[in-house]
């Protein structure tokens, strides 16, 4: 997630035009003496089981205190917990800038002031141990880990943008470090590999002003440091093949993006934003029939409890944006309503799945289900712009 958060930040702030959608889980670093715990709570985080990670990682905290790497993988694990709940890990509010103004549930502030405590914590740690050798791999690997973390805080929770960037800079920067002091320390090419492609992606002028303060990249240089991370055998292969399915899909490599989805869903069954991006990608692809089984198959998954309690209702609204984009409008707005049959599904999902509906309902000349279905939307929540658009249609019947 960091990862993601990082290139969509240069992007946008920089300029450049919408990113697609995929979500990177970034929870690197490089516990000292090598505690078997880790590998079980790397286990449990990419499968989104946060409550279980979260315990593990503070075992290993407890048995590591002074590793700011311990730290990191705790800190990465109650922060992307936070952003699920909060709802601001749905996949496809990823494929375009909107991102950057959408507004989520608010932080709850002792998970706040817990992840500002954790950052505090990491960072006293690495500038100790810099203090003492300023050429230390593992704390400027780390200290670039923690920096990047607080970009993806700074950016999901305070909505800092600019913040967000310094952080993540500041990660290349300790990492490119990394790399003139270890070349064969491939886990630092993931920060490095990701920054070269989103400068190469900038326009002209934009990269020249990014010269002029020290960043430059090349599309060809992100992707062999990327592939090169992908495929080892370190912490962070898993992030390296979720962002190199997001830069993927930007060059419309879309079997290969999906190549990578398919494996990671194979490896974390339980982890639904995997499959859901097959779906995705399948659609961007314009392999529509294909696409909508596979939302289908994610929806029909989660019914069969394979994904426990995650919401992976978001497969419903998927199906229903796909259909509508097809003008079926009958069976789009039987797809939005799927998602109301989820046991307790994402409430901002699921007002938008209701609006949504209601719209399909009028298009099809139903003007009583619409209106009703715009009345839960305005009875789950009166001030979201879902609501907004519903009391339009109430008064108005919705047209395309």
């Amino acid at each position: 997630m960091s990862i993601l958060v990082f290139c969509l930040l240069s992007m946008n702030v920089f300029g450049q035009a919408s990113a697609p959608a995929a979500i990177a889980q970034y929870a690197p670093g490089h516990v000292s003496e090598h505690d078997p715990l880790v590998d079980v709570a790397f286990e449990h985080f990419y499968n989104m089981d946060y409550d279980r990670s979260i315990q593990e990682f503070e075992k290993v905290l407890d048995r590591h205190s002074s590793d700011p790497s311990a730290v990191n993988h705790l800190m990465t694990a109650v922060l992307l917990r936070e952003l699920y709940r909060m709802g601001a890990m749905n996949t496809g509010e990823y494929a375009n800038d909107s991102f950057v103004g959408q507004a989520h549930r608010p932080a709850d502030p002792r998970v706040k002031e817990q992840i500002t405590r954790l950052v505090d914590r990491a960072e006293n740690l690495e500038e100790l141990q810099l203090k003492a050798n300023s050429k230390n791999v593992e704390a400027l690997y780390a200290r670039g880990v923690t920096r990047a973390q607080f970009a993806l805080y700074t950016a999901l929770v305070e909505r800092a943008w600019f913040s967000a960037l310094r952080n993540a800079v500041g990660a290349r920067r300790d990492h490119e470090r990394v790399l003139e002091l270890d070349p064969q320390y491939v886990d630092a090419k993931l920060v490095v590999g990701t920054h070269n492609y989103v400068m190469g992606s900038l326009p002209w002028s934009v990269k020249v002003a990014g010269t002029m303060v020290g960043l430059s990249g090349t599309k060809e240089k992100g992707f062999e440091y990327l592939h090169e991370v992908a495929n080892s055998s370190g912490e962070n292969s898993v992030d390296a093949k979720v962002v190199l399915s997001l830069f993927l899909r930007r060059e419309h490599r879309f079997d290969e993006a999906r190549a990578n989805m398919h494996d990671l869903a194979s490896r974390y069954p339980r982890n639904y934003l995997f499959p859901l991006e097959e779906a995705n990608l399948l659609r961007a692809d314009r392999h529509f029939p294909e696409a909508a089984a596979a939302y289908r198959k994610v929806w029909q998954n989660g019914r069969e409890g394979k994904f426990g309690t995650l919401h992976y209702e978001i497969a419903a609204w998927g199906l229903g944006e796909l259909l509508r984009s097809q003008k079926d409008y009958a069976n789009a707005a039987s797809a939005y309503e799927l998602v109301s049959e989820a046991q307790n599904p994402d409430p901002e999902t699921l007002q938008k799945a209701n609006l949504a509906a209601g719209e399909m309902y009028d298009l099809l000349q139903k003007r009583e289900l619409a209106v009703k279905k715009y009345q839960i939307v305005l009875a789950e929540n009166a001030g979201t712009p879902p609501a907004e658009l519903a009391r339009k249609h109430i008064r108005e019947a919705y047209r395309e």
